[in-house]
């Protein structure tokens, strides 16, 4: 392989990678970077970082996540070898129901797209277990940036001028248009009300949003607008914490998200892969490509039919976990032939405690925009976290005087009454987004971190951190040479989130792929599309830990504006 590019190695690289032993951030913003390591330095944790990170990120990078949406934290605490998830996910509200959306189905944008906003209480519950910095210090950063303004990218340019109800709708357009006309790279945003928000946010804490003053403009704005969010969905808004879901893949443990997260597919896409010698295969090659595709098509199919929230569905996560599992299910692969209108396993059999329903239907229905980053402290505490509105700008309405986007995660739901991620009121949807971390595994049963990951991208998101994870684990790469490197996303009819979840069945690759490579993916049966050099959705962030020498390396993907900053 080359490493004619400026910084690769063995591999690609166009970006250094960046080093430090105090802390390292990786981020969708240099902005967000930049008030993470300032809050390490002024003696705050990986913890109290994240949630700074976060906050600017709403304020930075506005089309990916905020407190009008949703998210996933997962913290690790070294001293006490605590890892827990933090779900901060919102229930669809009390008043949405299936039969309000037949007549026309799920509309992709406004008011009756928007489901319980559930980020901010994970912030905060997050923060009050394992933060050292006050409540009110972590949040300045953010309030400075939205009263004083910043100068907006050519990506966050390009996204305003591509929403045209963002544009045209009057308190969005406020905010993100000079009377009309999108804001361009370089002119300075300002969000006022924002800034307002958060110092109401920082004096109150949560509760001014989801029993206050900032609530209540919410509930009234979706009133006033023919939405169904009230204060009593607010009120009875609560996080989850959750112990992660795990597989071992080779001489490493892999955690995740458990469900309503979509990380068991990422862990299943392992184990799949395992089962073959992806490294003799080699690195990007054809064989190992389709392998990978191969897996993620089984991995999805299992996702499609089993996979919804735990308070209303049993899922039987251990067999879709089991070694055996994928044992039974890697024989489906063909070497030589891609795999179309794939089924469900039967995981049953490999499921202790739980009994299969009487009958199972993987029922096949006739961009995400999110954003992830990743903190390492000195202390050797990290952070893997999500976020996100949903697509970019969520609904594109921005909450009358609180400078708030609200999402559109109700375009995830499934209409189909007999599916396992039917929309039903009080009900948390099926999520994509999926932290990650990854140790070494030790004699002495000690956890030792390696990496701390995670992407944006919706159904993109396991497909990407199965093929960065494999370039590390398997190839050797640095974080730089595994971010860079060109990726594919498969499309699955019948398994993509969002409503009316149909796409025709495709091989998506990067121009950066060798003709030779297209086309011996295409003689399999692949039916493959070339998108731009750096097109791929999505926009990986990772940390990996070399404990030996005490060091942090940093990659954050160019895809978009991410940013590593090392101390």
């Amino acid at each position: 392989m080359t490493n004619k590019t400026p910084h690769g190695i063995q591999y690609e690289g166009y970006r250094p990678v960046v080093m430090g032993r105090n802390g390292m951030v990786c981020s969708g913003h240099p902005l967000a970077s930049q008030a993470g390591i300032q809050i390490l330095q002024k003696g705050g944790n990986a913890i109290d970082a994240a949630i700074a990170i976060g906050a600017c990120l709403n304020v930075v990078e506005p089309m990916m996540s905020g407190i009008g949406g949703d998210g996933f934290i997962m913290v690790y605490m070294k001293d006490s070898d605590e890892l827990r998830v933090i779900n901060a996910s919102g229930k669809s509200p009390r008043a949405a129901t299936r039969e309000m959306y037949l007549a026309s189905g799920i509309p992709h944008k406004g008011i009756i797209s928007v489901l319980v906003p559930g980020l901010l209480a994970g912030w905060y519950e997050a923060h009050k277990r394992f933060g050292l910095l006050s409540w009110s210090q972590v949040l300045v950063p953010s309030i400075e940036l939205a009263e004083c303004g910043f100068p907006v990218s050519n990506i966050l340019s390009n996204a305003i001028s591509e929403d045209n109800l963002l544009c045209s709708f009057p308190t969005s357009k406020d905010i993100f248009t000079r009377n009309g006309t999108p804001l361009q790279p370089g002119e300075i945003l300002y969000q006022k009300d924002l800034a307002r928000t958060f110092r109401l946010i920082s004096e109150e804490g949560p509760e001014t949003f989801y029993s206050g003053k900032v609530g209540s403009k919410v509930v009234a704005f979706s009133n006033e607008q023919g939405g169904i969010l009230s204060l009593q969905d607010l009120r009875e808004h609560e996080i989850l914490w959750q112990d992660p879901i795990s597989t071992t893949y080779r001489d490493y443990v892999v955690y995740e998200a458990p469900p309503n997260s979509s990380g068991h597919v990422l862990l299943q896409e392992l184990n799949l892969a395992e089962r073959f010698d992806i490294k003799n295969m080699g690195f990007n090659t054809t064989e190992s490509i389709h392998m990978m595709v191969e897996a993620k098509k089984l991995a999805f199919a299992d996702r499609e039919a089993y996979m919804a929230d735990p308070d209303f569905v049993d899922i039987p996560i251990d067999g879709l976990l089991s070694k055996e599992y994928a044992r039974e299910r890697a024989k489906q692969i063909d070497p030589e032939r891609a795999a179309f209108n794939v089924t469900c396993g039967s995981p049953w059999k490999f499921q202790k405690d739980l009994n299969p329903p009487r009958s199972i239907k993987s029922v096949r229905n006739p961009v995400e925009d999110t954003t992830c980053f990743v903190v390492v402290d000195r202390w050797g505490n990290s952070v893997s976290q999500l976020q996100s509105l949903q697509s970019a700008f969520g609904s594109s309405l921005v909450a009358r005087d609180t400078g708030i986007l609200l999402n559109n995660r109700m375009s995830y739901w499934h209409l189909e009454k007999d599916h396992v991620d039917v929309l039903e009121p009080g009900k948390r949807v099926r999520h994509t987004m999926n932290p990650v971390m990854v140790f070494k595994k030790a004699s002495n049963q000690e956890r030792k971190l390696v990496l701390a990951c995670g992407t944006p991208g919706a159904d993109t998101q396991v497909q990407t951190n199965f093929q960065v994870i494999s370039h590390v684990l398997d190839f050797g790469m640095n974080v730089v040479e595994a971010v860079e490197a060109p990726r594919w996303r498969s499309l699955q009819d019948g398994t993509e989130s969002n409503y009316p979840h149909r796409v025709p069945d495709q091989l998506l690759l990067e121009r950066r792929y060798s003709d030779d490579i297209r086309n011996a993916l295409m003689i399999k049966g692949h039916d493959v599309k070339v998108i731009g050099d750096w097109a791929a959705t999505g926009s990986e962030m990772m940390i990996y830990v070399d404990q030996d020498a005490g060091a942090l390396h940093g990659g954050a993907d160019p895809r978009r504006d991410g940013y590593s900053i090392g101390w």
